[in-house]
């Protein structure tokens, strides 16, 4: 006969309400902002008290921790899931790559603000909650290497020319195509000063 292991149901129902609190703050985020979470209408919006979100996080910075490891994981998973239709050829494959992370960002700003801006005081995400940022760098590297850019330096030219457009799109046109648009450009100007075919 064979037994199946009991479920630590327990455990399940303490990961659900994680998630569950984890939900009422980005929904509150999309509401106020990221750095304007407080721990009072996430509490409210789980329909808990604000001392019982301790059972579930340590802080409020904990949940910052835990909403930028999601963030980067929800992003690390969709850039592997992308990595396959990639173009071969370097300048449209940079081109694909900066167009997916673009799309990414602009989609949700206090996502993007967690993520890359560094808008919230004293904010630093754990080694934990870092890694799939990390991994997605490894990836980009990778990605990168693959066209024969090897160089640190150059792979920071890309992901800063990356971050200014956009930076540029949610602060001047949130929910337009203005610098989007300028994304074949701005890498063909860095393909041609990487001498990239």
């Amino acid at each position: 006969m064979i037994v199946k292991p009991n479920r630590d149901r327990r455990a399940e129902r303490h990961e659900a309400i994680r998630r569950e609190i984890l939900d009422a703050a980005w929904d509150a985020a999309h509401e106020t902002s990221i750095a304007g979470l407080t721990l009072r209408d996430i509490a409210t919006r789980v329909g808990m008290q604000q001392p019982s979100l301790y059972s579930h996080f340590t802080s409020k910075q904990a949940i910052y921790d835990a909403m930028f490891k999601q963030a980067w994981q929800i992003y690390l998973d969709d850039a592997r899931s992308a990595a396959d239709a990639l173009p071969a050829e370097p300048r449209p494959r940079l081109i694909a790559m900066a167009e997916h992370y673009f799309d990414f960002a602009v989609a949700d700003l206090p996502r993007h603000q967690l993520m890359d801006v560094n808008v919230v005081p004293n904010f630093q995400p754990s080694a934990e909650a870092y890694a799939p940022a990390m991994q997605v760098y490894d990836l980009m590297l990778e990605q990168l290497r693959g066209i024969g850019i090897t160089r640190d330096e150059d792979a920071d030219i890309y992901t800063a020319l990356l971050g200014g457009l956009v930076n540029q799109q949610l602060a001047n046109d949130p929910g337009g195509q203005r610098w989007r648009r300028l994304i074949p450009r701005v890498i063909a100007m860095f393909a041609d000063d990487l001498g990239l075919p």
